[in-house]
């Protein structure tokens, strides 16, 4: 390994986060606050690692519609876009319904299901002191093989590599197997709770992390206002709890400031149990904001 830049690979969306004022009413008008906001799993842990004054680099597919748009805020927020522009396929786009913890996704892939590697360059692998890439890509579009290839790219370079595995439905239709042997060699697993007991077969939050340690040597296991758990091998489990938020705004993006305030900490000090610690503040900022993004 001789970079020292994160390079995130993955999905990049047009969000519109969608808060209901009551109870949505069919065949009629709800009132409802929406605001139209920048998104992906990926691209939202590349824009908090730009906030955070990190290196970070980052990889997607986009149309071609609002392509520009896409590069400039990216730069503006401190990241270093490498898009794939798909011309007349429209960028990915979610509308995510909120209702307290809990969100409801309506996704088009877009742009996202060709994504094809192709600016992956040499050159940037090799610069990466690791690479993060999100599950979404991994499980939902493989259909080119570029998220294996990459992957594959990085362990012949002996590059590290973290993985968030990604919504939980796409997880369960492509199957527990084939995702773990996807991501063979992670050095890095960031689920949620529920991706967790999926991967593992396991229930209990402590059996979750330690059957996952088989596949990563260190493990996040998020569980949302809960915390974190730390899990690394030959070392006792650590929970962190989430500081105190004033007001849980929107939870989308939580999980993707988490992972950015962890490789922004742990790529320049390999402490882990700080790095997680810092990687909670940053989640708790994100769900005081609209969208899963910082304000640039």
């Amino acid at each position: 390994m001789t970079g020292a830049r994160i390079v995130v690979i993955g999905d990049l969306m047009n969000d519109i986060v969608v808060v209901p004022r009551g109870p949505i009413l069919p065949d009629t008008d709800t009132e409802s606050l929406v605001r139209p906001r920048a998104g992906g799993s990926a691209a939202n842990t590349a824009a908090w690692l730009g906030s955070l004054g990190a290196a970070v680099d980052f990889v997607g597919a986009v149309g071609d519609v609002d392509a520009d748009h896409h590069a400039e805020s990216f730069r503006e927020g401190g990241v270093t876009p490498h898009l794939q522009v798909e011309p007349g396929l429209p960028t990915g786009t979610i509308v995510i319904l909120v209702r307290g913890e809990e969100r409801s996704m309506l996704t088009e892939r877009g742009a996202n299901a060709a994504f094809s590697g192709v600016t992956v360059t040499d050159q940037l692998l090799d610069d990466a002191a690791i690479m993060h890439m999100s599950g979404y890509t991994i499980v939902k579009d493989y259909g080119l093989g570029a998220p294996q290839r990459i992957l594959q790219r990085a362990r012949d370079r002996g590059i590290p590599f973290a993985v968030t595995p990604g919504s939980y439905g796409y997880l369960s239709e492509y199957g527990a197997e084939r995702f773990l042997d996807d991501v063979r060699g992670a050095e890095i697993l960031i689920p949620n709770l529920a991706e967790g007991r999926l991967l593992s077969g396991k229930e209990k939050p402590m059996d979750v992390g330690k059957t996952l340690l088989k596949h990563a040597p260190i493990v996040l296991l998020t569980r949302g206002s809960l915390g974190v758990i730390l899990f690394r091998r030959d070392q006792p489990p650590v929970e962190v709890p989430p500081p105190p938020v004033a007001t849980l705004v929107d939870p989308t993006g939580a999980g993707d400031a988490l992972a950015a305030g962890f490789l922004a900490h742990w790529v320049t000090s390999r402490d882990a149990e700080a790095a997680v610690r810092a990687a909670v503040l940053v989640a708790a900022r994100a769900v005081m904001l609209y969208g899963g993004r910082p304000p640039v």
